[in-house]
């Protein structure tokens, strides 16, 4: 059994619920323990990630939030930046599902967030666990 912390950006509530959903039921699944954790924006997801890992009270992490298109440069900057942050702490080593969605409208988030339908929630916790199983392969 692990510890898990998931990070959300909290923005859109019921988006973020499903994806909340999703990555809790597959780790507790797997008999792994969930924490979660709220932050402001999908930016400040890989920092808050960053402080959690230096506890060392988590054994991996998922990522999650939402992130629309709107009418500005704003997304290309928030989905572009959220995901390097999380990817180079990836590189680091440690073992992080990235669940922050990008998409042009909320009718492709809600199909993406739901765990009846794309369950992205899910597959990033499956993510985050399949790296934590690949930190025990490599770590002995």
């Amino acid at each position: 059994m692990a510890r898990f912390l998931i990070v959300e950006a909290r923005f859109y509530d019921r988006l973020n619920d499903m994806l909340i959903a999703g990555a809790r039921a597959a780790l507790e699944a797997k008999g792994h323990e969930v924490e979660v954790l709220t932050v402001p924006g999908a930016l400040e997801v890989p920092g808050a990630i960053a402080l959690a890992s230096e506890s060392g009270q988590y054994d991996g992490y998922v990522g999650i939030g939402v992130v629309i298109r709107g009418e500005t440069y704003h997304f290309e900057i928030v989905a572009g930046e959220s995901a390097r942050g999380i990817m180079a702490l990836t590189m680091d080593g440690m073992a992080i599902g990235n669940g922050i969605l990008t998409v042009e409208n909320e009718d492709q988030a809600l199909v993406r967030a739901d765990p009846k339908q794309k369950d992205k929630g899910g597959e990033a916790a499956q993510a985050a666990m399949a790296l934590l199983d690949l930190q025990g392969k490599f770590a002995a």
